[in-house]
């Protein structure tokens, strides 16, 4: 039994050596409050999935049945007005597949929204968030009806270094806007 606990304390002395080497202990340092939960999140949605990145990475929510598309795009307008965040762009995949194929296509449309704002000084803390704006959210027409679906902003912001307060605040009002876009999309409520 000794001999367990010893091998068992070598391991573990071992692995966290290991993590120190490598930088993770310092990156995990730099991180939000609850990275390591938001990480674990992540990975068991990864892991139930199956190993599909776009199910462990994204928020999703079916569109309340009889709701119409209609409905869900004034919900988002409604919401962007409410928060002040700016619509800047819609891609109407389905309708662009129609033109291109001659054939009836499932609803597909992309709307993309942005604080110009916040978006600079996300962009002057991290370049590599240019990669994730503006926000989008899809509405995806499936055989069980519609879907909205959008980046998972916590696990985004989760996991990623510490902001300064200002920006902290900023950011995580720009996440409620597009969590509440969700929300209030899928049940049509604008």
């Amino acid at each position: 039994m000794k001999t367990l606990k010893w091998v068992r304390g070598s391991l573990l002395i071992v692995f966290l050596l290991h993590l120190s080497a490598c930088g993770t202990l310092r990156a995990m340092n730099n991180t939000e409050a609850g990275a390591g939960t938001q990480a674990l999140d992540v990975w068991n949605r990864w892991v139930e999935s199956e190993g599909d990145i776009a199910v462990a990475t994204t928020w999703s929510r079916k569109v309340k049945d009889g709701v119409s598309i209609a409905e869900v795009e004034q919900a988002f307008d409604s919401v962007a007005a409410e928060d002040n965040i700016k619509s800047v762009g819609q891609f109407h995949l389905s309708r662009e597949l129609e033109l291109r194929t001659g054939k009836s296509q499932l609803f597909l449309k992309v709307y993309s929204f942005c604080s110009p704002v916040i978006a600079r000084q996300m962009i002057d803390f991290s370049p590599h968030m240019a990669a994730y704006m503006p926000c989008r959210l899809t509405i995806v027409e499936q055989e069980d009806g519609l879907w909205i679906y959008s980046l998972n902003m916590d696990m985004l912001l989760g996991m990623g270094r510490k902001m300064p307060p200002d920006l902290h605040t900023s950011v995580h009002k720009i996440r409620d806007t597009i969590w509440k876009m969700m929300e209030r999309g899928a049940l049509g409520e604008f």
